[in-house]
């Protein structure tokens, strides 16, 4: 794997009154990522597929454009996943990674079988932001075909959905429906 081609050396910049993604918190995170990458021995704690996926940086004017950035934390998430697949079958075998894969993928498909409307909680307060439920049940019917039907379906598509707000009740708690998207990531990234 080319580590050049997943981490550029630089990402293009906003406009000075525009804000974007802090460069030194990204730069910080792509060299650890890159010495991680190259020779994860040599890493203090090498960086997983999950500490790509739950990264963030702070917005400031003059930043990183977020769209450059995004891309290369998905290419290198996708990397990073594959490479942690690659050890876990040379390790403990195939049969290991796809228990392992069953496991994740029975504990996604729980809660995508739940009825339309019940997938996920709703906020407990009354102007709490909440992610709109028809936005995210639809996509629960786009990851029920990809996972039981052979549906295609990308992960990008799972990385950039966006749903349209609601407000309290009227919607999906967004915590709780980020943190199953970020399984339902990890899962397909481990998959495909």
């Amino acid at each position: 794997m080319d580590i050049q081609r997943q981490i550029p050396a630089s990402f293009d910049r906003v406009q000075r009154n525009q804000y974007g993604y802090n460069a030194k918190q990204v730069d910080q995170f792509m060299q650890r990522a890159r010495v991680s990458f190259e020779s994860p021995q040599s890493a203090g704690r090498p960086v997983k597929s999950a500490d790509v996926r739950a990264v963030s940086f702070d917005p400031v004017k003059g930043g990183y454009a977020a769209a450059g950035v995004d891309a290369a934390l998905d290419r290198l998430e996708d990397a990073l996943a594959l490479r942690e697949r690659d050890e876990l079958v040379a390790e403990r075998g195939e049969e290991a990674w796809l228990r392992e894969i069953g496991r994740l993928a029975g504990l996604l498909r729980g809660r995508l079988h739940r009825p339309d409307g019940q997938r996920f909680r709703r906020p407990a307060k009354a102007k709490a932001r909440s992610y709109n439920t028809t936005d995210v049940d639809d996509l629960c019917h786009e990851l029920i075909g990809y996972l039981e039907e052979d549906k295609p379906l990308s992960v990008d598509n799972v990385r950039r959905a966006v749903f349209r707000p609601a407000v309290g009740k009227d919607g999906y708690e967004e915590n709780q429906v980020d943190a199953f998207l970020d399984r339902v990531v990890e899962l397909m990234a481990a998959i495909d």
